[in-house]
């Protein structure tokens, strides 16, 4: 859902901020994107039956190796790549929890792609230098403290790798 300033910003053909948008916590709970400001974010689109599922591991290990310079990742579980996200909220947050002991923020189920996706992922592909649309599961979009797109990861980038760790180290806040 859009905010009132996001939603006139966008009708007044304005370009629209990252901070301008409202999401879903995994619990149901509504929260703007601002409460992330000045922080380097990985926005990932999840899903649990997929062979890139077993990412959630190195999600978290990145998340716990720089959650304290200001890093954030942030998860979107989506089922629209081959169905690969069937369960509810509840059940996609156990299954983080049991399966994967994910700590990093779990926001509610969302279309990534087509007429029907939520406004953040309209938004993330919208922008030509973001590298274009999401095409599976576990694309990353790695953000600035500025809320600019600095990197579209495709489904195969590893989490930590050395590759993504070096883009990450170069977009956390200094301080």
């Amino acid at each position: 859902m859009l905010t009132t300033l996001a939603l006139s910003l966008s009708l007044a053909g304005a370009p629209m901020s990252l901070y301008d948008l409202q999401v879903q916590t995994i619990d149901g709970k509504d929260v703007s994107l601002s409460q992330y400001k000045g922080k380097a974010l990985l926005i990932v689109n999840t899903a649990s039956q997929c062979g890139y599922t077993p990412q959630y591991k190195g999600l978290e290990e990145l998340y716990q190796a720089y959650k304290a310079k200001g890093f954030e990742v942030l998860a979107f579980p989506s089922n629209d790549f081959g169905g690969q996200e069937p369960g509810t909220n509840a059940e996609v947050k156990a299954f983080c929890d049991l399966k994967y002991k994910t700590t990093f923020p779990l926001f509610a189920k969302v279309a990534v792609k087509g007429d029907a996706a939520h406004p953040l992922y309209k938004h993330l592909q919208g922008l030509k230098e973001n590298g274009g649309e999401v095409n599976w599961n576990f694309n990353k979009f790695l953000v600035a403290t500025d809320g600019k797109v600095v990197a579209h990861l495709p489904s195969k980038a590893e989490p930590m790798s050395h590759e993504v760790r070096k883009q990450v180290e170069a977009v956390l806040p200094t301080k």
